[in-house]
């Protein structure tokens, strides 16, 4: 699908090299739209954006690590330098490590926290300044936070996680009533079961099973569904914004 009111936009993408990223950046630049590509697997990166640009897209392909300050405030230099002032943000780099509060996994609470949240918050802080100026120029602009449905529903042994993206859904209401009223449109959304690289990261052997058992019952949607959402909303008209999205497959509950 390529979706209209994107040509000449300048977007950043995070997550970018797999997953609901990468499908997000391919579709971005298909509807004639700049796409900076972020991400820490700089081989994967390089490669996607080959394709974007073989295809006859616009795409940098930026490494960069979301829980580093030094790394956020690099990518947003580069970017200002090659693309130009960004108008479309869509903060979709997170990960997910499950298990059992009771196994105190610090660890993997420190890095789903800094990933899901702070590094979302990173990337904002970074680009904050485009978003506020393109839209007092009359641009349509989109801040567009991926969350989980994890954020409503309750899941046993994902505490932590489901915790991390009810923050994110919680400072998307907030940003809104922040920055709405200055011509930013703030967009989250909440899909529910979707076949990407998260499934991987669980390497608890239980949970691990219990997540093959639900892709066996029913189908899950995929990366590019999400994307295909994602160019859905930040096409329409600036005064239309999608404020809270959840999307699940047709036979989850």
């Amino acid at each position: 699908m390529t979706y209209q009111n994107l040509a000449g936009r300048v977007a950043i993408v995070t997550g970018a090299a797999s997953g609901m990223g990468e499908s997000t950046a391919r579709l971005l630049a298909a509807g004639g739209a700049k796409v900076a590509l972020l991400a820490r697997r700089a081989d994967r990166l390089a490669e996607v954006a080959k394709e974007i640009t073989a295809a006859g897209g616009t795409a940098l392909a930026v490494t960069v690590d979301v829980t580093s300050d030094d790394d956020v405030a690099a990518a947003a230099e580069l970017i200002h330098a090659e693309l130009g002032r960004v108008d479309l943000v869509v903060n979709a780099a997170g990960v997910m490590l499950p298990n059992p509060v009771e196994d105190g996994r610090l660890d993997e609470w420190t890095r789903m926290i800094d990933t899901n949240v702070t590094g979302a918050l990173r990337i904002i802080r970074a680009f904050t300044a485009d978003l506020l100026a393109a839209a007092a120029e009359g641009r349509t602009t989109d801040l567009v936070n991926i969350s989980s449905i994890g954020a409503h529903a309750v899941f046993p042994a994902y505490a932590v996680y489901a915790a991390t993206k009810a923050a994110l859904t919680h400072l998307s209401a907030s940003l809104r009533a922040e920055f709405g009223p200055r011509g930013v449109r703030v967009t989250n959304i909440e899909p529910g079961l979707t076949d990407t690289e998260l499934a991987e990261h669980v390497a608890n052997d239980e949970l691990s099973a219990q997540l093959d058992g639900m892709f066996e019952s029913f189908t899950a949607m995929t990366a590019d569904d999400i994307a295909d959402l994602i160019g859905y909303t930040v096409s329409r008209d600036r005064r239309v914004n999608l404020r809270q999205v959840i999307v699940l497959p047709t036979g989850q509950v």
